[in-house]
């Protein structure tokens, strides 16, 4: 009886919820330093090796910085499903789980930045598709995998430089509308003709007010310590066999772009597979993918372009041609009509000359 009356008791049971409540808000790791009002989880510069446990669900922001983390594995942060910020620069992170950041779907910044990281694998970023700010930055990345640019189609800052990067194809940023600032400085860049369709994207990026700081080339030696935007074409030319396979390249680039535009997805050619697909349902596309078809309609635009652009030159050609022609004949017909007009001055000379001697001689006799 005594007991039920103790529980039962108001002020047992305010402390008992008090308690309870204080233990919910003081639910912070000892290694760091929690603001349980901003939500804000400090764990910089704590020496640490793994991430730490005990977070609180609600955290909004974490900070791991200056520590000395060596990976990333599965669902790493599975307690703080809410994060919008994650900072995991200046670690020793050298592999990162493909399911690392699963479940973070309202992260909006992550930094990896000044670490150790080799690759990155084309799944990492799948659940994170709110993302808006990579830095990727002072790793040793020599490559980026095809499908990575699918999943942070709202990414606006991306940060790859002082990396191993020797080239990047544009389908890699192509499907990032919103991107704003893209930073590729300190990569050794080959610039041979893997990167044309980079120059072209690069020159359009900065049309549109896009922020880039330079891609500077390391080989060949003509090209040594120059600008990749800077780059005369003239230096691509063995890169282009005929001026139609230049041709064709831009217009497969403009049709990717109209078809980035207007929204409309088309199906592989080939049928996908079981094995296709990721746990969570989404496809997974291969690691050197190929590039998109055209749609035939805008082939046979294209074609019908270069037709009607023949024709006109043709006939423009066949114009000339006549002028030509006519000029020619005209001043054919203009010389010989000049020569008949000496000859008859000359007849007409020579005739006055006999009338002349003849006068004279019918003069002496009556002299």
């Amino acid at each position: 009886n005594l007991f039920n009356f103790s529980i039962s008791s108001p002020g047992v049971v305010f402390a008992l919820s008090s308690l309870l409540l204080f233990q919910r808000v003081s639910s912070c790791p000892k290694e760091c330093s929690c603001d349980t009002h901003a939500k804000v989880v400090d764990c910089r510069g704590r020496g640490l090796y793994d991430i730490p446990r005990k977070l609180h669900q609600d955290t909004l922001e974490l900070y791991l910085q200056n520590n000395h983390l060596r990976g990333l594995g599965s669902l790493s942060f599975r307690e703080t499903p809410q994060l919008q910020i994650l900072d995991l620069a200046n670690n020793s992170i050298t592999t990162l789980s493909p399911s690392s950041l699963l479940g973070l779907r309202s992260l909006k910044v992550l930094s990896l930045a000044n670490n150790s990281i080799r690759e990155v694998d084309r799944h990492l970023l799948v659940s994170v598709r709110n993302l808006t700010i990579l830095d990727l930055s002072f790793n040793t990345i020599g490559g980026l995998p095809g499908a990575l640019a699918d999943s942070v189609h709202f990414l606006t800052h991306l940060s790859l430089h002082y990396n191993r990067l020797t080239k990047l194809d544009r389908i890699h940023l192509e499907a990032l509308g919103n991107l704003k600032v893209l930073q590729l400085k300190g990569n050794p860049w080959r610039c041979d003709c893997h990167l044309i369709g980079l120059k072209l994207w690069l020159e359009t990026f900065a049309f549109k007010g896009g922020v880039v700081d330079s891609v500077t080339c390391v080989q060949p030696h003509l090209m040594l310590q120059q600008d990749l935007r800077h780059i005369s074409y003239e230096l691509f030319h063995s890169c282009m066999i005929t001026s139609y396979s230049y041709l064709f390249t831009n217009i497969h680039y403009l049709d990717n772009k109209h078809r980035m535009l207007s929204g409309q997805l088309h199906p592989s050619p080939r049928a996908p597979s079981g094995s296709d697909f990721s746990p969570s349902g989404e496809a997974i596309l291969p690691e050197c993918e190929a590039k998109q078809r055209s749609r035939p309609v805008n082939y046979r635009r294209a074609i019908a372009t270069v037709v009607i652009t023949g024709v006109i030159c043709g006939i423009v050609f066949l114009m000339m041609l006549a002028a030509a022609v006519y000029g020619c004949a005209y001043a054919a017909i203009n010389a010989k009509y000049q020569r008949e007009l000496k000859k008859k001055a000359k007849e007409a000379g020579s005739g006055d000359k006999r009338k002349n001697i003849e006068r004279e001689k019918d003069k002496e006799p009556l002299e």
